[in-house]
């Protein structure tokens, strides 16, 4: 499992060491393992070390020096080393060494601004170390000029080269992933102790790139995770699998109130989405037509125009393909939300949510949604998350307050979903595709969801097992529907060469990536090497 941490966390566990004067053993810690990534990636691209050509944007603090004594490393193995000092000063022993290395040193102003934007978009490499974790309010004045002319010069190039970030790229928020344009785009983030929060968040993923960990020393002083990301190791250790002398029901059951008679395919993929899942068995409630097209489809499913009380499950998910007049569906979901049983609830069933919740009630937003019930909660007039844009420029903290406000787990689907509980735990899960942006794949994905709601019982072992205190069970079970969602989207889109995907071939491939991941964790792969391989 990743663990990610807040800018302030990775600050206060450097404070240990700092205290003890070794400061600039961590910059040259930092510094070694840039060069190094900056290594591995030239080669990787069929680059020659030898002669190569790197600009360094260094700003004048410490996330500075780490890309000068960087940029002085690269220099020693015979690149052509250029650094625009960007503040006009900048870390004083770094810089010494960098010109020491037979670096070249520019300070910008306004007038050379083109110039050495020109200069960098022409470079095999361009490391951003103009800020920090402990910057705020993004870029200004002509450090922020010189960004967006390396950033217009490189849309039109013809790129052979690449850009890394140096901690985090410059403007993005490390504990919130928030962005203040402009931003340079980093194909390649390598990060010093510890992942950043905000590089596994929206947008701020959006400007990471890969994301790579240099262990620094500062490992044994971090406290507990701001947030988390599962690996596919992960998923094998708790994925359900049933006992020898397993029945249906000690498998699992669940509930199913979905569907309309504008949109029945939502019921349908659902419902698909549960059986490849692993549950033992399927209960679907709604309108006559639905139900015999939910047959026709699936036909291991049980279904009924019954009442919640008259069904007996471990679970149910409810809302997808529901409208606001659909009153009968609508009363159903209110009564399995009052049930007391875990529940999934999505689309439709989001608008007629009470205010308060439980942590065993699974919110499926996009960020539409996530703005809309946000806005109802709050008061139009106080809601900072007001519309679809506000939620995807802050999803962690869109989610962190949709959880505290509702007391539910929420989920809010994106590039980067993240899970959120009441009490504090997040998850976020990018093991997906661009092509799992298309209709129905939301339903698939709340059919996942609710049938391991169904078969994980208690499932406080869950949360014990990865080291989370509390009810997080029910965060981690989201998450593990997220990844094995997104893991099943992309080998779906791989089995067409990489190309688009249907949420009924989402479907499909559940069950064969769940297969995968069992496998991979059962082998005993060993997680990772945070310092060596870059996160996903």
């Amino acid at each position: 499992m990743i663990s990610a941490y807040t800018g302030t966390q990775v600050r206060e566990a450097e404070q240990p060491l700092l205290a003890a004067g070794l400061g600039d053993v961590l910059m040259q810690r930092a510094a070694h393992g840039l060069a190094n990534a900056v290594i591995t990636e030239l080669r990787a691209r069929g680059h020659r070390l030898y002669g190569s050509r790197v600009v360094v944007l260094a700003g004048k603090g410490n996330n500075g020096g780490d890309g000068l004594y960087a940029g002085a490393f690269l220099a020693a193995r015979g690149m052509r080393t250029t650094a625009v000092l960007t503040g006009g000063a900048a870390h004083p022993a770094a810089l010494a060494a960098f010109r020491r290395a037979g670096g070249r040193a520019e300070k910008l102003d306004g007038a050379a601004q083109d110039g050495l934007a020109a200069e960098a978009a022409r470079a095999d490499v361009v490391i951003d170390a103009i800020l920090g974790t402990g910057a705020t309010g993004g870029l200004r004045g002509d450090a922020a000029g010189l960004v967006e002319a390396v950033s217009r010069d490189l849309a039109g190039a013809d790129r052979g080269g690449f850009v890394v970030a140096c901690d985090l790229p410059s403007g993005v928020n490390a504990d919130t992933g928030e962005a203040a344009e402009p931003v340079l785009r980093a194909d390649l983030t390598v990060t010093f102790g510890a992942a950043k929060a905000g590089l596994l968040a929206d947008p701020g993923a959006d400007y990471a790139g890969r994301v790579a960990v240099v262990p620094i020393g500062i490992e044994e002083h971090l406290p507990g995770p701001a947030l988390r990301r599962l690996e596919p190791t992960d998923l094998g250790r708790i994925l359900p699998h049933p006992a020898r002398r397993a029945h249906k029901y000690s498998r699992g059951v669940l509930g199913i109130v979905a569907g309309s008679t504008q949109y029945p395919g939502a019921a349908v993929l659902a419902c698909r989405g549960a059986l490849a899942a692993g549950v033992g068995m399927v209960r679907y409630l709604g309108p006559p037509a639905v139900a015999d097209l939910v047959r026709q489809a699936c036909p291991e499913v049980v279904c009924s125009d019954g009442t919640v009380a008259d069904n007996r499950v471990q679970a149910w998910l409810v809302g997808s393909g529901m409208g606001p007049g659909d009153h009968e569906q609508l009363a159903r979901a209110a009564d399995a939300i009052a049930s007391g049983l875990p529940v999934v609830a999505d689309a439709g069933a989001l608008p007629a949510l009470p205010s308060r919740l439980d942590p065993h009630v699974v919110l499926t937003p996009h960020a539409g949604e996530l703005a809309a019930l946000l806005t109802r909660l709050e008061g139009r007039d106080d809601a900072r998350f007001g519309d679809r844009d506000a939620v995807e420029a802050a999803t962690l903290d869109a989610a962190r307050k949709a959880a505290t406000l509702t007391g539910a787990t929420v989920l809010l689907k994106g590039p980067a979903t993240l899970v959120a509980a009441p009490e504090g735990t997040v998850f976020s899960q990018a093991d997906g595709t661009p092509w799992l942006a298309t209709a129905g794949s939301g339903d698939v994905l709340a059919g996942v969801i609710g049938a391991l709601l169904a078969q994980a019982g208690p499932g406080v072992w869950l949360s014990r097992s990865l080291g989370i205190s509390g009810g997080g069970h029910w965060t981690v079970l989201a998450a593990l529907g997220a990844s094995l969602h997104g893991l099943a989207g992309t080998a779906a889109s791989d089995a067409r060469s990489g190309g688009p995907v249907t949420a009924g071939a989402i479907a499909d491939a559940i069950p064969q990536t769940w297969g995968k991941v069992s496998m991979l964790s059962n082998s005993g792969a060993s997680k990772r090497n945070s310092h060596s391989q870059p996160l996903r």
